[in-house]
């Protein structure tokens, strides 16, 4: 791809720095469209306008856009890719990986900027200073671990800015036992630190200690006969070994560090941190991730740990553990000059990956469930199948036609209905294919499609707003060409393919593909699916009569009526060998004489 830059573009190229730094893309009105950064702005700004620049679909577009570059220069690597990092989250550019907000997801934050802390939960991480545990995509889980907080800790709810401001009179939880009133200098800061350090422990996963002085407190409790209070202690000592044991079984060795687990399917990639601490997985936090069409997975790895693990060293281990390396690795560590940079690929560490690329395979599934549901709630499939096709109105009626056969035999063909996205089954309508057509799928689609429309003009009914054919171009060129010898030929047909679930449009060699998660797809593939079964049943159906005619076609005095009145009641051959003489005799039409002669002449003649 070869873009030419404008004239004034073109001077601010020619005098573009050497050294690292940053470089904005900006369309005409000035919004930012990318954010990159390079070791050397002049050479990385350019190569954008090179011959060998990656052509790409966001590349070309990209530069179809452009009007503008601003650089920033900086004095290093590592300071060019937090300023990166820093401008990515101010402008949130179209064009760059974009970490997916989590605000659905709620954590706990612990206000330790503050001279008495606070434990609150938030959905913005935005309180200066604070420590932040989450989020926590259970919320009965987040709740279960504020009512331990509450049961054990005193830590003060109310929103006074201490020790600036005092109160009169203590507030209600200090009277039911929730609160040591630091608001009225009852409690002093170095006391209510040691609480909020048990506290942080607690959340970070360090419960063994907690256990301990829990077990111990109510002991003492118990010794001055304060037995509600040991009471108390008592319960949450049962929620802290309950929380124990989900982890004792996954135990995976001794020492703290964080592992890092990705996973990704085509424009979707997840990321996730694994807490382990004391040998132990205490803990999990993921960030989703959007526009990553034509990123590699190194710039994505980089981009998280850039974007949300370097963001705060709060609650950082020494040891990191990653699947494999990101891109930058040399500027990482310097913007992380403490952290050791593990890749382990066996042993303890690489079963710690393995653990954490488990869970982001699990998480990138979930996101795609949950995705596909709302996206459906959001749009109407039947809008959205209309917009994605190109057509010039809503399919609100749509049908689908399949052709199925029992290896090259009972060829049948059916169509089925689609009213406003649902199945409407008073249309539906089966094939016997015949004549030459049995033994040519095309064929048969011309004459099934040729059928469909030649009666519905004879009955003076109108034409669904789309057609959909069960196959690729073949069966889509055979459906266009009926349709066109009988003057219809305004009316949109379709093809579905099952290999790669392409669909093939008239008149476009390249077929269109759609993405897995789109409500338009779903809903071809709902139709496809309905119209491949009620096919099926018809020709095996047509299969079954076929085989129980054919044996009994050879009895004396069996007719056509007789046959008829056996498949009614037994349903198949099987059913009629297995019938006793006095079961058949009861078939209209049969009498215990030729009840006994069907019975002899299927015993003699076997299947």
């Amino acid at each position: 791809m070869t873009a030419m830059p404008s004239d004034q573009l073109q001077r601010k190229l020619d005098t573009l720095p050497d050294g690292p730094g940053v470089y904005l893309w900006k369309d005409a009105a000035g919004n930012v469209l990318y954010v990159g950064k390079a070791r050397r702005l002049s050479s990385r700004v350019r190569s954008y306008f090179s011959s060998d620049f990656a052509d790409s679909a966001k590349n070309r577009l990209l530069m179809r856009l452009v009007a503008d570059v601003e650089t920033i220069i900086v004095a290093s690597d590592s300071q060019a890719l937090v300023l990166e990092n820093n401008l990515i989250k101010e402008f949130r550019p179209r064009f760059n990986v974009r970490l997916r907000d989590d605000k659905s997801y709620p954590s706990i934050a612990v206000t330790v900027g503050e001279p008495f802390p606070r434990v609150l939960v938030t959905r913005k991480r935005d309180i200066p200073g604070a420590r932040y545990f989450g989020p926590y995509t259970d919320v009965g889980q987040l709740r279960r671990t504020l009512a331990i907080i509450r049961r054990l800790y005193t830590v003060r709810s109310c929103h006074d800015d201490l020790p600036n401001e005092r109160r009169d009179r203590p507030c209600l939880d200090h009277h039911l036992g929730r609160c040591q009133a630091p608001c009225m200098g009852w409690q002093s800061e170095a006391d209510y630190r040691v609480m909020v350090a048990d506290v942080l422990d607690f959340l970070e996963g360090r419960t063994h200690d907690v256990r301990d002085r829990v077990r111990q407190a109510m002991f003492t409790a118990a010794e001055r006969e304060d037995f509600e209070r040991a009471r108390e202690l008592r319960d949450a000592l049962k929620w802290l070994e309950k929380l124990e044991e989900p982890s004792s079984v996954e135990v995976i060795g001794t020492g703290d560090a964080d592992v890092i687990g990705y996973a990704r399917d085509g424009d979707d990639a997840v990321a996730v941190l694994v807490r382990v601490r004391d040998g132990r997985v205490v803990g999990r936090e993921h960030r989703f991730f959007e526009g990553v069409e034509e990123e590699p997975d190194d710039a994505i790895l980089a981009a998280y740990l850039v974007q949300y693990y370097a963001a705060s060293a709060e609650g950082r281990v020494r040891r990191l553990m990653l699947p494999f390396p990101p891109a930058d690795l040399d500027p990482l560590r310097e913007v992380l000059p403490d952290t050791d940079w593990l890749l382990p690929q066996r042993g303890t560490g690489g079963r710690w990956i393995e653990l954490a690329d488990v869970n982001a395979r699990h998480l990138l599934e979930s996101l795609r469930l949950e995705s596909f549901e709302t996206e459906e709630r959001a749009e109407d499939p039947v809008y959205a199948l209309g917009r994605d096709l190109g057509l010039t109105g809503v399919p609100r009626s749509f049908v689908c036609i399949d052709i199925s056969h029992n290896q090259g035999r009972d060829m049948v063909g059916s169509l089925v209905w689609f009213e406003a996205g649902r199945p409407r089954k008073s249309e539906y309508r089966k094939y016997r294919i015949k004549g030459l057509a049995e033994q040519d799928d095309y064929a048969a689609i011309q004459e099934v499609v040729t059928r469909f429309i030649t009666r519905r003009r004879d009955e003076a009914l109108a034409l669904p707003d789309l057609m959909v054919i069960d196959g690729g171009k073949g069966q889509l060129n055979a459906a266009v060409e009926a349709a066109r010898v009988l003057g219809v030929a305004d009316l949109p047909i379709v093809s579905l393919a099952k290999r790669d679930e392409e669909v093939f449009l008239p008149g476009r060699p390249d077929p269109l593909r759609l993405s897995r998660r789109s409500p338009s797809l779903r809903l071809l593939q709902r139709a496809r699916d309905e119209a491949h079964r009620f096919g099926l049943a018809y020709s095996r159906n047509r299969r079954t009569r076929r085989t129980i005619t054919s044996e009994l076609l050879n009895i004396p005095g069996v007719g056509p009526s007789r046959r008829r009145a056996l498949l009614e009641r037994f349903g198949s051959l099987a059913g009629v060998r297995t019938a006793t003489p006095a079961e058949l005799a009861q078939v209209p039409g049969f009498s215990r004489t030729l009840a006994d002669r069907v019975l002899e002449h299927l015993r003699t003649h076997p299947a």
